[in-house]
Order: C-alpha cells, then sequence, then structure tokens
C-alpha cells in the first residue's frame, strides 16, 4: 500500500512514517523540507501519483488566528482536489477532541475548518480528534507561569502520549475508511492541573501547581467537558508515568 504522509518531518509524522514501513508499506514524508507544500500546492500531485492512502498529520507554523484558519483551509482544499484527480482511496485527518465545543480557541475553529472540508470532499475519509500530548505538558505549564508558581486550568484533562497516538492511525490508515470520526485519548484522566504538576516535579521543578476554573487554554475559558471524549473513545495503553520514566 502506498501511504503519503503529509506533515511526516514533524513528531507525528515521522514517527507514524517509520511505523507504516515497518510494516511493509511504501510510505512517502511530505513536508516543505522534502519539497512538497500542501499549502501552496508545490510538490504535491508528484507526490500522491499512485497513492492508496493520505495522512494529513501537518502543523501550522503560525497559530495567530488568521493565519492557522488560512493554513489548513488552504492546504485542506489543495489536498481534496489533488486527491480526487489522483484517485485516493482514504484520506486520514488527525484533528482535536473537542475541536467543535471550544469555538474562541483560534486553532479549534481553524481544525473545525479542516474536518469540514474533508468530510466535503468526494474522498472517504476518517478523522481522528487525539486529546493533547503528553509531550507538551511542559510548555503548557510554562505558558501558565506567573509570580514563581504555574497556574494552569483545573478542567478535566485526558492527554496522550504521541506513541499512542501515532498506533491509532497506523491502524486507520491501512483499515476501511470510516467516513466518520472517533476520538483517542490517553488511560487517565483528571484534572488539567494534576497532569502538569506531575510533570514538572518530574523534571525537578519546583514551582507550585496551581489549579484555577478561571485560567484560559490558549488564551480561552475552558469547561470540565471542553478537551475530554464525551462518548466512546479509543483509549491509549500509555500512562503518565510510564511515560514520564522514559522521557
Amino acid at each position: 500500500m502506498k501511504i503519503v504522509v503529509i506533515g511526516g518531518s514533524g513528531l507525528i509524522g515521522s514517527k507514524l512514517v517509520s511505523r507504516l514501513k515497518q510494516q511493509g508499506h511504501e510510505v512517502i514524508a511530505a513536508s516543505p523540507k522534502t519539497g512538497v507544500n500542501a499549502v501552496t500546492g508545490e510538490g504535491l500531485a508528484a507526490a500522491l501519483a499512485g497513492a492508496d492512502v493520505v495522512v494529513d498529520v501537518a502543523n501550522a507554523p503560525s497559530w495567530e488566528p488568521a493565519a492557522v484558519l488560512e493554513f489548513f483551509q488552504r492546504s485542506s482544499q489543495n489536498l481534496a482536489a489533488t486527491e480526487a484527480a489522483a484517485a485516493v482511496k482514504h484520506h486520514v485527518a488527525l484533528s482535536i477532541v473537542g475541536t467543535d465545543r471550544s469555538p474562541d480557541i483560534a486553532y479549534f475553529r481553524a481544525k473545525l475548518a479542516q474536518e469540514t472540508i474533508v468530510k466535503a470532499s468526494p474522498v472517504p475519509y476518517s478523522i481522528v480528534r487525539a486529546t493533547q500530548f503528553f509531550e507538551f505538558l511542559g510548555a503548557i505549564g510554562e505558558a501558565g507561569a506567573i509570580d514563581g508558581k504555574i497556574v494552569v486550568p483545573s478542567a478535566s484533562f485526558q492527554p496522550i502520549a504521541s506513541d499512542d497516538v501515532v498506533a491509532s492511525l497506523a491502524e486507520v490508515a491501512t483499515g476501511r475508511p470510516l467516513n466518520g470520526t472517533i476520538d483517542i485519548a490517553g488511560p487517565e484522566k483528571a484534572p488539567f492541573n494534576e497532569f502538569v504538576a506531575r510533570r514538572l516535579k518530574a523534571s525537578g521543578d519546583s514551582r507550585p501547581v496551581v489549579g484555577d476554573a478561571k485560567a484560559g487554554y490558549y488564551g480561552a475559558p475552558i469547561e470540565d467537558t471542553s478537551l475530554v471524549p464525551l462518548g466512546e473513545a479509543r483509549l491509549g495503553k500509555t500512562s503518565l508515568a510510564k511515560w514520564l520514566a522514559t522521557a
């Protein structure tokens, strides 16, 4: 099976390319670094020629509201058109759990726009919505640094290891199109601040972590239901403790 991974040089993309190659698939890591730009269309037709599956895990270089929206709209529109012309059989998009429940977060609005384009395309699709990755807990905590302490939301959180995200994406990509959406999340759910506190403690950071119901997430307020699956979800196998032991 020929699989093209859009964003194949990033955190998720590089791991997905490696995993799919190990499974015996022909895999192309498509990104601006390899001469393929989904936003401008550069190299896209050549990369998708003969492809069975396209997995889009690309991330926007800027999260400024207008820029991130333009990135996902233009890249998704170019992918949809090029995939249809190349007779691609399955498009897989990585999105975010709760992207339709937090309209005040610009990145979430942009991902929802991406999902809308994917669903409107004639190419069969699967959308995999993931919770936040363990790998970004430290940076999220640092963003809440105030007067020698870390202030983050206290809402429910269910982060996941990137390796578990990759495992789910590989499974979906090599299966039949869902023509629908699934949620994936970590095996543990707890207040946001508890995960951040555990991450900082493991890295030797002694600053106190405070959970505040009014603290924002990427500049916007969130609720207990904002960032966690509300229904059935596929759960990863990696606990935070296990991830911290190898991080």
